[in-house]
């Protein structure tokens, strides 16, 4: 038994010994080693910073220019954590790390598909020169101001206030139309005057009116006007026209002034806008009761 005892302690003695000796071996390349860890770990704070002063005129969105300047930090903490194990001779060690990192990398990215999804899309999104902070957009059914553009999802505020919170992976898969791209809207009247009416002297006091409404309309010869359609109880026309507005609200001003305006020509001239009749048959006698009567009475 005593002399199993010092057999092994032989042999602990024995390893310890080479492992000193392999200690002292490699003290330079060690020394080496974490003097390469500490040039790393202070050069990816100076990447930090220096790629965070680069992108954050081009990022607007504060949390993804932090975001891609980590990610370059990162990458220069991990070159030199290789570049400290090949000095010290650990190449199986680096193999590990390499097969280590890759596996989890897929296990990771699968357990977060969809978030890594919607993050890869906002930093997307965040160099998009089509889509801005401040654009007036419209997307999958919602409209409104972007208000803001994080890592995840896109903010809008609609024009009744409400906040609407769209994943980015969304913005990036549907249609979106812009307000803010263009400097033009185009508005669409849409009307009708009775058949007894003179198209002629309609059409010249509708241009004229839209025409001396808005500022940036030159003449009325600027103004489009068309007969659409013989309706049930009046002669439709669409008048068309532009107007200089980036969102959506500037053009329902401009659509309510128009209709406003034509209105009170209309009344002026004593041109009728018919509402709709409905005619009632009843034992060979017609009655003809609007709309707005038949409601009252049902009323």
């Amino acid at each position: 038994m005593k002399e199993e005892i010092q057999s092994t302690t032989g042999i602990l003695v024995d390893k310890l010994e080479s492992w000193w000796v392999l200690f002292v071996k490699n003290l330079p390349n060690i020394a080496v080693a974490i003097l390469v860890l500490l040039l790393s770990y202070f050069l990816s704070r100076l990447v930090f910073k220096t790629t965070l002063k680069l992108i954050e005129g081009r990022v607007k969105q504060k949390a993804v220019a932090k975001l891609i300047s980590r990610i370059v930090a990162v990458i220069v903490v991990l070159v030199g954590l290789f570049l400290a194990l090949s000095v010290m001779d650990l190449e199986e060690s680096i193999s590990g790390l390499l097969a280590g990192a890759g596996i989890s990398g897929i296990v990771i990215g699968l357990a977060l598909q969809g978030t890594l999804s919607n993050t890869i899309s906002g930093v997307v999104l965040s160099f998009r020169k089509n889509i801005r902070l401040g654009n007036w957009v419209e997307t999958t059914g919602y409209a409104g101001e972007v208000i803001d553009i994080a890592l995840n999802y896109l903010v809008l505020k609609e024009a009744d206030n409400n906040i609407v919170i769209i994943p980015n992976k969304t913005i990036l898969e549907n249609p979106i139309k812009n307000y803010s791209l263009t400097t033009k809207m185009r508005v669409m009247v849409e009307c009708g005057v009775g058949y007894e009416s003179d198209l002629e002297k309609v059409e010249r006091i509708t241009k004229k009116v839209v025409a001396n409404s808005f500022d940036q309309i030159d003449s009325a010869d600027n103004v489009e006007f068309y007969y659409t359609e013989f309706g049930g109880s009046s002669i439709n026309f669409l008048c068309r026209f532009w107007i200089d507005a980036e969102n959506s609200l500037e053009k329902l001003r401009a659509k309510s002034t128009a209709i406003k305006r034509i209105k009170q020509a209309f009344v002026a001239e004593g041109i009728n806008i018919p509402f709709p009749i409905r005619t009632l048959q009843f034992d060979d006698q017609t009655l003809s009761v609007s709309k707005t009567e038949k409601a009252l009475e049902e009323a």
